[in-house]
């Protein structure tokens, strides 16, 4: 599946997509990894601080005992002042007794909820939970401490709890760390990305300063080396465009070179015929060069017109969308148009066409008009009086078939190929009619190429003179 930008789509940066794509990514996993970092973190500092809260909740225990079947707890301050030493926060503890009375400590310190579950980290009866105390979150353990002598046995309960004060200095620590590593790693990634992007687009600026330094003449290819073997299709591409375009401006310089070769003539003898007319003084002599005048004129509209028409078709016709046509009702029309100077030559013109969806093709109308008007033409043109000119369509397998014939002096197969070149005359053709131009067929051809026809040229069916044939494609 290809992804194209829209018409209105501008394209910015390829360097900066690349660092989009690449460092935009690179930051969201960062900051994902950065938060699990921080959550590991946080829950191994909570696994050390918790055991250093149980290690105290145990010292505590150790000084439990029972006197007199009394539970009582021997806690000197010095004691707990030992549990204060690597944290910022402060302690509070409990001792309770077989019954739940607090035998020594904070009696009022929250009680353990009964949905606490043991701890499964130590094989001490231990339980860890969050309460708030004095306004204050803490943390507590409760540890179930068995006490006996020789008149009792029971359990008691030692609570101590510490307020979170160090728990989260050290949380906005890790948080710092993390956060500070992370970003040194994204801004190094940066960095390097930033490098090998511009390492990478290197050969394209390289391309960049090859074609921008070319002459303007200069549209030989580019040497594919240049890229990186992704880029090379582009390059490709490039070189197969500029071929077209030394197509396209040979094709024009030839176009103008033999346009002002043809019509040099006519224009001279034009000028030529002006000049006599203007130092003529007989008027009918001067009516006879003002006629001479308009034939020449006519001759070189013709011209001009042909030539026009050689040049749309060669440079514009191929761009041109394709619609259903029917190639029948074509030479209908073609017929209708040209039946007045056949008949004025004594020329029986016929046409053949089988029906319109039987002879329906994929093309443009105007130029298929074209064809068969200049085809129809010649034959015309070089057909002596009396004699015959048949147009026929007609439809074989997957093909539609549009022929012209006339009964005129044919021509040599050895010419077959060399009459579609613009200006070449037959030597059959220039004995029945010298004022030609020689651009017929070469429209024709172009016409063909455009819909995916092929010219085939042949003797008539009636043994003498020329049938033209171009068959086209259906389901172009």
């Amino acid at each position: 599946m290809r992804f194209l930008p829209a018409a209105t789509t501008k394209l910015g940066s390829l360097r900066g997509q690349l660092l989009r794509w690449l460092i935009v990514p690179l930051v969201i996993l960062v900051a994902a990894n950065a938060v699990s970092l921080y959550r590991d973190a946080l829950d191994a500092a909570d696994i050390a601080y918790d055991r250093s809260l149980l290690a105290s909740t145990r010292a505590l225990a150790e000084r439990v005992s029972v006197r007199d079947g009394k539970v009582v707890a021997d806690v000197p301050y010095v004691a707990l002042d030992s549990f204060e030493t690597d944290t910022l926060g402060r302690i509070y503890y409990r001792v309770g007794g077989l019954h739940g009375e607090t035998v020594s400590g904070y009696d009022d310190l929250p009680p353990v909820p009964k949905d606490t579950p043991r701890s499964e980290l130590y094989p001490a009866l231990v339980r860890f939970y969050h309460a708030d105390y004095n306004g204050e979150p803490v943390r507590i353990a409760a540890l179930l401490q068995p006490v006996y002598d020789d008149s009792m046995r029971g359990i008691a309960l030692i609570q101590v709890g510490e307020t979170l004060d160090a728990r989260r200095a050290l949380s906005r620590r890790i948080l710092l760390n993390t956060l500070l590593r992370q970003a040194l790693l994204v801004l190094a990634v940066a960095t390097l990305v930033w490098f090998a992007v511009r390492l990478v687009l290197q050969p394209l600026m390289q391309l960049k300063q090859v074609v921008e330094t070319r002459a303007i003449s200069d549209l030989s290819d580019v040497d594919e080396a240049l890229v990186h073997r992704e880029v090379r299709p582009l390059v490709a591409a490039m070189n197969g465009t500029m071929a077209r375009m030394q197509n396209l401006i040979a094709s024009q310089r030839r176009f103008i070179a033999d346009a002002s070769h043809q019509l040099r003539t006519p224009l001279t003898v034009l000028k030529t015929q002006a000049e006599l007319a203007l130092r003529e003084n007989d008027p009918a002599a001067m009516q006879a060069i003002v006629r001479s005048i308009a034939a020449t004129t006519d001759s070189t509209v013709h011209l001009a017109n042909r030539l026009l028409t050689l040049a749309r078709i060669e440079h514009g016709g191929a761009n041109a969308a394709l619609a259903p046509v029917a190639l029948s009702e074509v030479a209908r029309q073609v017929g209708l148009e040209l039946a007045l100077p056949a008949v004025q030559k004594g020329i029986d013109l016929a046409l053949e066409a089988e029906d319109d969806g039987a002879t329906t093709i994929d093309g443009q109308a105007l130029l298929l008009h074209e064809l068969a008007s200049n085809l129809v033409d010649n034959a015309i043109r070089y057909t002596p009086p009396g004699g015959t000119v048949l147009l026929r369509v007609r439809r074989l397998i997957g093909v539609v078939v549009l022929d012209v014939q006339d009964s005129g002096p044919g021509l040599d197969p050895a010419e077959y190929d060399k009459v579609f070149m613009p200006f070449y005359r037959a030597q059959a053709t220039l004995e029945s009619n010298p004022g030609g131009t020689g651009l017929g067929l070469a429209i024709v051809r172009d016409i063909a190429t455009v819909h995916g026809a092929t010219l085939a040229l042949d003797r008539a069916e009636s043994g003498r003179g020329l049938k033209v044939s171009v068959t086209f494609p259906l389901g172009l």
